[in-house]
């Protein structure tokens, strides 16, 4: 069986308050966009793993597909299955392509074997993989709060844009992003910014991780200007970056980021 995981976007993104756990509660909104990864399972002799596209950096045994594996099949007495990955959405972009591959598995297996898993339950399993891993699961646009693990549905359609997504030849680590980011509740609330025609985003809708990734990887800021200078209503840095996507009313001319970034179109 095969699926397609897909990327997402933040759309706005605040680091709320330090957590006794170590973690940061924060608010953003995903939002799924259309570039994707292919992921494939058969039943086999013995668990494995193969990849093939983008290098996954890590052992095969931490892959976030594997640990799904290990983690359903804690509950279920599943069959060994040769699962092969082709790697497209880049890594350490802040589009949640590792969440995505292990949501997309636990729905594969779900289905494939019929485990009837309600969402609740997928979710569930996918919480303890990452952050955004349990958002794949329904895979809809949403407000995300506490850990970026609790939803709430939002009407949100940007069918009629043209989302260019640029990434630039960084990689940004989560310490990094982190490092310096001063937790603050934000003076206004991202569910209502949301609702703002997109050309009013530009001056209210912020990421909190831009104040210090950008200082230190000034290559993000420069194409977020160009993007901007080639017309976007909207740019900004997804999640903790390195990708940066820009909201267009028509698809603009961006040949001049292609020399040094990769560029998708229409995603």
């Amino acid at each position: 069986m095969i699926v397609f995981p897909n990327a997402k976007i933040n759309i706005g993104l605040n680091i709320v308050t330090k957590r006794p756990d170590g973690y940061h509660n924060l608010e953003t909104i995903f939002y799924p966009v259309k570039i994707k990864d292919a992921l494939e399972a058969i039943t086999a002799p013995q668990l494995s793993f193969s990849s093939s596209g983008i290098t996954i950096p890590g052992d095969k045994e931490n892959n976030l597909c594997i640990k799904a594996y290990e983690l359903v099949n804690s509950d279920f007495e599943l069959p060994p299955l040769k699962i092969h990955l082709h790697k497209h959405i880049p890594i350490g972009a802040g589009l949640g392509g590792g969440s995505a591959d292990a949501a997309f598995f636990i729905k594969l297996i779900n289905h494939q074997f019929d485990l009837k898993l309600s969402v609740e339950d997928m979710q569930n399993y996918a919480r303890k993989l990452g952050a955004d891993c349990a958002f794949f699961i329904e895979n809809d646009p949403v407000y995300a709060f506490d850990k970026g693990d609790q939803f709430e549905l939002l009407e949100l359609d940007l069918s009629k844009y043209v989302i260019v997504l640029v990434m630039p030849p960084v990689h940004v680590s989560t310490a990094d992003a982190y490092s310096g980011v001063k937790a603050e509740p934000s003076a206004e609330s991202l569910k209502e910014l949301i609702k703002l025609p997109v050309a009013q985003w530009r001056d209210r809708i912020k990421n909190d991780f831009e104040k210090t990734v950008i200082p230190k990887y000034p290559l993000i800021g420069e194409v977020k200007q160009a993007l901007y200078d080639a017309g976007a209503l909207y740019a900004s840095m997804s999640g903790s970056g390195a990708s940066v996507f820009g909201i267009f009313e028509t698809l603009p001319p961006l040949e001049h980021l292609e020399a040094k970034s990769s560029v998708f179109y229409n995603v």
